[in-house]
């Protein structure tokens, strides 16, 4: 059963299936105990009337037989006896079907649904060293996964096993040693099957992995197609997928080549038992041990064995298949998450003013050197302090550990004196916004954009935002106004305007802190000086933090900020700076900028 904010299965719990496919669709299973149990009840029903739908037969054909057209009411009750048989076992099958067309969906829905949030709280270098595309992808492979999977257990692994099993059961009615011979056989054979198909399973585990990878490179492909014919790459990287594409076909290959050879072997193994169980009735027949109507029940016993360990061991080398792509997705995505919330995570205790301290921060890239180290920075409520530095002097290190992407080893990152480690996730972003260089847009309205700063914003108050941003012009040209789709991305956009979409985001979710991450350094001179208006207004009564190559967009903050590997050598007004000798100075000299007299 979800809980009420949608969750299934909980992000602690999540980890403990990666690589256990198995358990884990057991997992989502058993939050829909009662519609399994009445798919998988009817599915029996009508297993266990097809199967005595021969012990009927053998019972009509007894009956006439031994009647011999003189006792005709008992013929029509066993005439009657296997239409209700037979009647049963469709209707069954109607019933589970119905049953099942909600909850496999219902199934589906809970695990994409628990992925994706799963998937969303990993933190920034673990999606830099994989392909998000891709990423994105094995969320529907787990989905779809998760419902064949389901299909395949209850529409061909369950029919066959109970067909074996009541088969067997009603042959011990003709002759115990038969029947015990068959259970002996049968439970080799299964083992020999399941010994087989545990040896392929790095074979289909390979094909997955494979099959997952292709289509990484194609989105990967498709989404920068701009990029790639620019460079005129079209050719290029079709040759590469054709290359990727062969190594997939060529795993898929060896996977489909060994569940055939599985197949071949269940098929001879099962051809020979059938051929001596038909010999050995006969042989019961002629000695008397055996009535006709027992050969008919055998025989017809016989062929549904064959055919359901068949289709058993069919759906079985499907089961494998799909659970080894499910298996490589979980494997995938279910790492335990390197940046979560501490388990007694609180809210801000106090209203917010955006007071910013680093406090002794220590702070190193896995397997490199420090790039921070004792670094001391306070930022009082309502400054403007600029982060000025050559690249590589860890200012976007100082950014990234403000917005909690990366932890800090040492020391202490502080906000309105909160810890922010010991902040919920909710509780730090709804303190800051944030204006990046390469501005992120959905590809949806330009009033849902907007939007994104505050969910539940009404027109009017989106319609403000934009006026402040000195954007609702331009979105007003646009062919539906607030209502135009931006395209992949934004692409249908210019750089200032997707800039000031971004700021009229953050001016709607008016939080204390405004990081500025190179909010103009991609910019024309004309978009520049929009974008610089707009930032002019949104900073007015906030904490800002802004990292710049552009010096000039610093002329107006309270502070700058000189960094030099992981180190702050220079601290001042930008007036102080400019008279100084040093590394400021050489900056301002090196953007051929007026120096002031010292």
């Amino acid at each position: 059963m979800k809980r009420d904010d949608g969750i299934t299965v909980s992000d602690e719990q999540l980890p403990k299936y990666a690589g256990r496919p198995g358990r884990f669709i057991a997992c989502y299973a058993r939050r829909h105990a009662v519609s399994h149990a009445m798919v998988f009840g009817f599915v029996t029903i009508a297993v266990a009337c097809a199967v005595f739908s021969s012990y009927a037969i053998r019972h009509l054909v007894d009956t006439m037989n031994a009647s011999q057209h003189g006792d005709m009411l008992a013929v029509w009750r066993a005439v009657a006896w296997l239409a209700v048989v037979i009647a049963a076992d469709n209707m069954s099958w109607r019933v589970a079907g119905w049953f099942a067309a909600k909850t496999f969906v219902d199934v589906t829905g809970d695990v994409r649904r628990d992925l994706f949030r799963y998937l969303t709280g990993h933190s920034t270098s673990y999606f830099s060293d994989r392909m998000p595309a891709a990423l994105a992808a094995r969320i529907s492979t787990a989905g779809n996964a998760s419902f064949t999977l389901e299909s395949l257990l209850a529409w061909n692994v369950l029919p066959p096993c109970l067909n074996v099993v009541l088969s067997i059961t009603l042959m011990l009615t003709v002759s115990p040693l038969m029947g015990g011979v068959i259970i002996v056989l049968s439970a080799a054979l299964a083992y020999l099957m399941f010994r087989m198909a545990q040896a392929g399973r790095e074979l289909h585990a390979t094909y997955a992995s494979d099959a997952a990878g292709v289509d990484g490179e194609m989105q990967d492909v498709v989404g920068n197609l701009p990029l790639v014919r620019t460079f005129g790459m079209l050719g290029y990287e079709r040759r590469r997928l054709a290359s990727v594409l062969r190594t997939e076909m060529a795993s898929r290959g060896r996977s489909l080549r060994y569940l055939e050879r599985l197949r071949l072997v269940h098929a001879a193994l099962t051809a020979i038992l059938t051929a001596g169980l038909l010999v050995w009735v006969v042989l019961l027949w002629r000695n008397g041990a055996a009535s006709v109507g027992d050969v008919v029940m055998v025989i017809t016993l016989g062929f549904m064995i064959l055919h359901g360990t068949r289709d058993l061991a069919v759906a079985l080398v499907e089961m494998i298949q799909h659970l080894a792509r499910l298996g490589e997705t979980l494997s995938t995505i279910l790492l335990t998450h390197e940046m979560r919330d501490q388990v007694d995570a609180v809210g801000f205790r106090q209203a917010q003013r955006g007071e910013v301290t680093f406090d002794d921060v220590t702070f190193a890239y896995p397997g490199g050197p420090n790039v921070l180290e004792h670094f001391h920075l306070h930022v009082a409520p309502g400054s403007r302090v600029g982060l000025v530095g050559r690249s590589g002097s860890g200012k976007s290190t100082v950014l990234a550990l403000l917005q909690r992407q990366r932890y800090v080893q040492g020391g202490a990152v502080i906000i309105d004196r909160e810890n922010i480690g010991a902040l919920t996730e909710t509780a730090l972003r709804s303190c800051m916004s944030v204006v990046p260089q390469e501005v992120s847009l959905l590809r949806r309205s330009v009033g849902d954009n907007i939007r994104y700063g505050k969910p539940e914003a009404t027109d009017d108050e989106v319609r403000t935002a934009a006026d402040a941003a000195g954007c609702t012009d331009f979105i007003m040209a646009l062919p539906e106004g607030f209502a135009t789709e931006v395209g992949d991305r934004g692409v249908k956009l210019s750089g200032g305007q997707r800039q000031r979409l971004a700021i009229a985001r953050a001016f709607l979710r008016n939080a204390p802190i405004l990081i500025l991450d190179e909010a103009t350094s991609a910019l024309d001179s004309e978009s520049e000086h929009h974008v610089q208006m707009a930032l002019s207004r949104l900073m007015v009564g906030r904490t800002v933090i802004a990292v710049a190559h552009r010096l000039s967009t610093l002329k107006d903050f309270d502070r700058i900020v000189v960094m030099q590997k992981g180190r702050i050598v220079e601290d001042g007004s930008p007036g102080e700076l400019e008279r100084r000798d040093g590394p400021y100075r050489e900056f301002l000299s090196r953007q051929a900028m007026e120096i002031a007299p010292i």
